[in-house]
Parts: C-alpha cells; structure tokens; sequence
C-alpha cells in the first residue's frame, strides 16, 4: 500500500513537531540556567584562586622601607581598608603603610568603600630594623570579582632581608600559592 508524501506541515510527519521541539529547547534552556544558578560545575564563571587574582610582591628599598606590590587581575579588585600589613614573628616591626587613594564606589557588602583595580603599591617602614636581618612580610588583603564573587580574606607573604644603609634596593620577590589539600 503506498502512503502518500509527508508534507513539512502535515501531522504524520516524522520526528517531533515543531511545537514540541520548541518546548523541548526551552526546558533545556530552563534547566541549565538553573543549573548555572545552583553553581553546577563548568556552568558558573571561571574564577581565578585569589593568589591569582590578586598577587603580591614585595621588595625592600632601604633598611627602613619596603615597597609591598598587589597587581589585581582585570576584572577583580581589592578593598583599600582591608589591606594590613605585618611581620611574621613581630621583629622588626612596621610603621603605618601608606595606603594610596582608592576609587570610590558603593558596594551591595560593605556600604560605600574605595577599591583598587590594576598595580597597586603600597610603602611600608620599618622600624629598628638591622642590616641582613630577615623579614617575613605578611599582607593580608580581601577583594572581589566583577561576575559578583567575594574571597574571603586572604593571607600571602613573603621572605626579604633587611639591606645595609646605602645599598640597592632588592629584588621583587612574589609570594607562593600555599600548598593545599590538592596540590
């Protein structure tokens, strides 16, 4: 028996119909922006690990300086008034860093604030410092993503050594991702 041809249209036609097709691709649609909205992995935005987004590096400049570094990835920023700065172990101890201004801005966690975007530098004194003298500088800073992430506050440091009067400054030297469960 032949069957007559199946016309785009007609209701014999194989597969779904268009309708159904058209539920079906808005289900799928629905599900994965739910799914990127309960933080189903490869759905939500790539975040960098916040040694990334914010690393830190510093140098000594004098026996009585150190210039502390943060270059914040593109789309990341720090909070200017969760910057500290410390030494591990206390000796020798630091003056108040000069903390460059900001940009303001109002954000939806902490009111309004200034942040930093880009190389920030920060000088920190030292005080009673002797040359050779090692010196582990702790920053502890906090900062947040455009996609709408906050870290948590985060700690980085680095080891230096105090110069003699009158030498050069030292070396930039980076801070290390600490070693996780992970890695």
């Amino acid at each position: 028996m032949d069957r007559p041809p199946i016309s785009p249209g007609s209701p014999r036609k194989r597969g779904r119909p268009d309708a159904l097709r058209a539920a079906a691709a808005g289900l799928l649609c629905a599900v994965a922006l739910a799914a990127a909205a309960a933080g189903v992995p490869g759905l939500e935005p790539k975040l960098l690990p916040p040694e990334q987004a914010f690393r830190f590096s510093a140098r000594t400049l004098d026996p009585g300086t150190v210039e502390a570094r943060f270059d914040v990835a593109d789309g990341y920023y720090l909070y200017r008034d969760k910057l500290r700065f410390s030494v591990a172990g206390g000796a020798p101890a630091l003056g108040v860093a000069a903390l460059p201004a900001g940009k303001r801005k109002h954000d939806e966690f902490f009111g309004d604030v200034e942040t930093y975007r880009g190389v920030v530098v920060v000088r920190v004194p030292v005080v009673d410092a002797r040359a050779g003298q090692p010196l582990v500088l702790v920053a502890d800073s906090q900062g947040c993503a455009d996609a709408g992430v906050c870290y948590p506050p985060n700690q980085q440091q680095v080891r230096l050594a105090v110069p003699a009067a009158g030498a050069a400054a030292g070396p930039l030297v980076e801070a290390h991702p600490r070693k996780g469960l992970f890695n």
